[in-house]
């Protein structure tokens, strides 16, 4: 399998595990969805497990350069960025086919510290954490961890409040808390 063809696979077999979850998603279901053989997967992936690493790659370079071009996009300077990213969300919560976190998702079915999918898993938030640090950094905040790792909870609890209640307003309400939060943070 050439790499394109690889690559090929790996962003068809996203949608699958999105739509129906890691363990739900066999690799029969994937061959016929994806029109690869199990035998052509396997020469190129050793495992499910394997796949599953990939697809959260995928995931992980695609969510984050959506979410960060869109808070660049709605928000003008690092303080106006970090609340832009509820109101991109907010786009993201409206979309057809809009079903929670991939991440925790994954994190849910692989629950073990040691488990390469769990630790895949966190690994994007803490990229996250990084960014929106950064941010809280040039915007002046006195602790940017402090603040990355709260509007990071406020981000995650929207996104689960969001996939469960079939609604956009949770991005709506994490932003106003998100607002409250940054306004009482200590300045550098």
């Amino acid at each position: 399998m050439s790499e394109n063809k690889r690559s090929a696979l790996v962003a068809q077999a996203l949608p699958l595990f999105y739509r129906n979850g890691f363990h739900a998603t066999g690799m029969d279901l994937v061959a016929k969805e994806t029109g690869v053989s199990k035998t052509s997967i396997y020469k190129h992936f050793r495992s499910k497990e394997e796949l599953i690493l990939a697809v959260l790659r995928l995931r992980d370079e695609q969510f984050r350069n959506w979410l960060y071009r869109r808070m660049e996009a709605l928000g003008s300077g690092a303080e106006a960025q970090l609340l832009a990213m509820f109101d991109a969300l907010g786009e993201w919560f409206r979309e057809t086919g809009f079903q929670g976190c991939m991440f925790v998702k994954a994190a849910a079915e692989y629950q073990q510290r040691t488990d390469a999918i769990n630790r895949q898993s966190w690994q994007h938030k803490e990229l996250l954490i990084d960014h929106l640090s950064a941010l809280a950094r040039t915007a002046g905040f006195a602790d940017p961890m402090a603040v990355a790792r709260q509007v990071l909870l406020l981000k995650e609890g929207a996104i689960i409040l969001a996939a469960m209640s079939h609604s956009d307003a949770p991005a709506q309400e994490a932003k106003a808390m998100a607002e409250a939060l940054l306004k009482g943070a200590q300045r550098s």
